[in-house]
């Protein structure tokens, strides 16, 4: 599940496209139109229940995702890449939200509440090691590539390396994952269209939900910017403000130590909230340690240091703060918006709201950056965090016994 999300909507493509000579502008504007389908995957979900079986949707969308990363491969020989790569990239994105909705599903179905809690951990774990392997190992073969390829037949290896991994993790869950079965009770396409309508709008019906929305929104405004070209800014040379860092030398301080410092800031934030409940000062808590870290990217556009400690140093604080505040958001929406009639859907919709929220914040970072240069950009990053306080500070949360619709709210 990790793979293609981290692919296209996070180091790995924006670098692929930094090399091939464009703007921060298109990068980030083709590269959030290219995650849209994450945004949106509960709209098609129920109508998989219609046909074929959860383990069918995993191994298929494997399948042709890796037959697409190979064509994607080939795409890069030719004059007209971008577009056509964009397009192909996309159908990828669609593929990668198939692959989660049916994977989340098959996840429920198959175990019962003990074994989900178990191995909850495992997903977790899991999809970290999907982000070493992309934004850490495959950025640093890149680099490693580069100089003996060229950057064509560089990137091409690497788009076959995904290819390869997503192919033959296809055939490997067509064989080892269980053979879950369709609906005993089979809806008809009006039938779903009546359950998706009666979903949308009880959803929209929650108490303090737009207030919930702008929440979801708000929290992510400055992170879609700052991460979406942070990768950029490490790639860009020096003369136009960046620190001129090869790709072996960005997969090594983003993929590896980013992703520790990750790992631990989320285990932290699982032992302080499960410890403090979330209420409004450990919500203030998060969205500090969520947002008050991009300062150290400020600190590194205004140096340009070459020093590798400290620039991995602020790699590793601002990814700490990212796993610790980043819990916030999660709990928000399992403990704020998730409770109900729909939980499991409505958990869909929080989490496809703020990937679309970040998804947005992410497509006007590349104009601001081109506008501003990185110095100031990174200043304007810190002044976007304060919508973010501004939310947390301001929205109605409910007692963890509180019913989702009803019920008093939380005195400060």
């Amino acid at each position: 599940m990790g793979l293609p999300n981290l692919v296209l909507g996070g180091t790995l493509l924006s670098l692929l496209y930094k090399n091939m000579g464009f703007s921060d502008t298109e990068i980030t504007v083709y590269t959030g139109i290219i995650i849209l389908p994450w945004s949106f995957k509960p709209l098609w979900g129920p109508f998989m229940e219609l046909y074929k079986t959860k383990k069918f949707y995993i191994y298929g969308s494997q399948i042709l995702a890796g037959l697409l990363f190979a064509a994607a491969a080939g795409l890069l020989f030719l004059d007209n890449f971008f577009a056509a790569s964009v397009v192909v990239f996309l159908l990828i994105a669609f593929l990668g939200a198939t692959q989660d909705i049916a994977a989340d599903g098959l996840y429920l179905q198959s175990l019962n509440n003990k074994d989900q809690a178990k191995y909850v951990g495992w997903q977790g774990t899991f999809y970290n090691f999907a982000k070493l392997f992309s934004n850490g190992g495959m950025v640093f073969l890149v680099g490693v590539l580069i100089p003996l390829y060229g950057n064509t037949k560089a990137w091409a290896t690497v788009l076959l390396v995904y290819a390869a991994v997503m192919f033959l993790l296809g055939l490997y869950n067509k064989k080892v994952l269980p053979q879950t079965q369709t609906q005993v009770k089979v809806q008809t396409t009006a039938q779903v269209w009546q359950t998706l309508s009666d979903v949308i709008t009880s959803f929209f019906r929650k108490k303090h939900i737009w207030f919930g929305i702008l929440f979801i929104v708000l929290y992510r405004f400055a992170e879609g910017q700052a991460i979406k070209i942070m990768p950029l800014f490490f790639k860009a040379t020096r003369d136009v403000g960046g620190l001129g860092l090869s790709e072996a030398t960005l997969g090594m301080l983003t993929g590896i130590y980013g992703t520790i410092a990750f790992v631990l800031g989320s285990l932290t934030a699982g032992y302080f909230v499960s410890n403090k409940g979330l209420n409004r000062k450990t919500l203030l808590l998060l969205c500090a340690c969520f947002n008050l870290p991009f300062i150290t990217y400020a600190y590194l556009a205004f140096t340009q240091t070459s020093n590798l400690f400290i620039i991995g140093s602020s790699v590793a604080i601002e990814h700490f703060g990212y796993g610790f505040g980043f819990i916030g958001i999660i709990l928000f929406i399992m403990q704020q918006i998730a409770p109900g009639k729909y939980q499991m859907a409505h958990y869909a919709f929080g989490s496809a709201i703020t990937y679309f929220g970040y998804t947005l914040a992410s497509m006007i970072s590349g104009p601001i950056s081109d506008h501003l240069g990185y110095k100031n950009f990174f200043i304007w990053v810190l002044i976007a965090t304060i919508p973010a306080f501004i939310a947390t500070w301001i929205v109605p949360l409910k007692k963890a016994e509180e019913d989702s619709n009803e019920g008093e709210l939380i005195k400060e």
